[in-house]
This record gives C-alpha cells, sequence and structure tokens, in this order.
C-alpha cells in the first residue's frame, strides 16, 4: 500500500524532478507534468484535490488502455481525460515497487534525453 509520500519520495529521487507548490503533490521534469494529485471534479461541486489517486502521464492511448483494461482494481479514468495519455491510480492499491516503476516510467517519457541517459548510467 502506498501513498504520497511514497510519490514524494520516489519522483524526488528522479534526476531533474522539481515539485510545483501546490495543494497536493505535482511534479515535473524539463518543466513537464509527469504525476500529480488528482484534481476530482463533481458537477455542482468545488474541485477537490486527491492525495491518495495519482495521475500519471503514460505517453499514449495504447499503454492508457492497457493498464485501464488490464488492471481495473489500480487504475482509471474519467471523461475529463479523454484523448490525454494519462491514467488515475490509486494508490492504496499498489505496493512501493510497483509504484516506484510507474513512476520512473512516467518520468522516462517526459524527461530529456540526456536525464534519461544519465539516470541509465547510473
Amino acid at each position: 500500500m502506498a501513498d504520497a509520500d511514497d510519490v514524494r519520495q520516489l519522483a524526488l529521487g528522479l534526476p531533474g524532478v522539481v515539485e510545483i507548490d501546490s495543494e497536493g503533490f505535482d511534479f515535473r521534469v524539463g518543466d513537464k507534468g509527469f504525476v500529480w494529485s488528482y484534481p476530482e471534479r463533481r458537477p455542482g461541486r468545488p474541485r477537490v484535490i486527491r492525495t491518495d489517486i495519482a495521475v500519471l502521464y503514460v505517453g499514449d492511448e495504447a499503454e492508457k488502455q492497457a493498464l485501464l483494461l488490464g488492471e481495473p482494481e489500480l487504475f482509471f479514468s474519467t471523461p475529463g481525460y479523454d484523448g490525454y495519455p494519462l491514467v488515475m491510480l490509486r494508490l492504496a492499491e499498489v505496493d512501493v515497487e510497483r509504484l516506484r516503476e510507474l513512476v520512473t516510467d512516467a518520468w522516462r517519457m517526459r524527461a530529456p534525453d540526456l536525464l534519461v541517459r544519465d539516470l541509465d548510467a547510473g
């Protein structure tokens, strides 16, 4: 079972990552977001930042659909994210090692090539 502190520790352990000031967590590399708190929106209600759910960059629609269909207990999406390569991850349902893999993969897809090479070389 993972939580927002695990996301923070894993994200900040990657090269070139900065945390953007937010109500939850929001991490960028090369000015590109790769993991952040889910901003839940319900009709007629104010937006709620959910730190128990992470939004992850996944690269493309095929990867998104594979995660959504293959592991519906972990991943979901909403109509507001249709057409975007993003999935929501229920942190309470994932262990820290799997979270490390997911956060690192999201980082790799957004990081400049030089940072990826540095991580791979190190």
